[in-house]
């Protein structure tokens, strides 16, 4: 196997493992019924961020190295379009996503009683909406690398 196929399966591989668990992170927390079980939701869900972040970090990495080792596609518009959205996404974490879980963590860390209140609902929606949006991103970028239509 060469190098450069070498990178192509790590790339694959970080991929499934970077963004499979990113597909399901809403789904962990929205069967929660009462605080015991969204409080376990989002634990699973900090567990799971460890996934998305270290296989989207070896994804990244490892689309540019083939770039590099293959300079070709960086004449490729679907390699550049993937490319500008996958950081897009990325940009989601610290810029939309972040400021709308804090307020979620800190809340989830200090309220007493088992009936998910109201509030949460607004919280979760905004969050989620981002988190949708993100996701659908991810599968452009997808459906790009697979296809590479242009």
């Amino acid at each position: 196997m060469s190098f450069y196929m070498l990178l192509v399966t790590i790339h694959v591989f970080s991929a499934i493992l970077g963004m499979g668990p990113g597909f399901v992170m809403i789904r962990v927390v929205s069967g929660a019924k009462n605080m015991t079980e969204l409080r376990q939701a989002y634990a699973i869900r900090n567990r799971l961020h460890i996934f998305v972040m270290v296989g989207g970090t070896f994804l990244l990495i490892t689309g540019l190295a083939m770039g590099f080792m293959n300079t070709s596609l960086f004449e490729e518009a679907w390699y550049w379009l993937s490319l500008i959205l996958f950081l897009i996404a990325l940009a989601f974490g610290p810029l939309l996503l972040s400021p709308r879980s804090k307020p979620i963590k800190q809340w989830l860390a200090e309220y007493d009683g088992e009936e998910i209140p109201s509030d949460y609902d607004r919280m979760e929606k905004e969050l989620f909406r981002y988190e949708r949006l993100e996701n659908f991103i991810f599968l452009i970028v997808i459906a790009l690398m697979i296809l590479k239509p242009f």
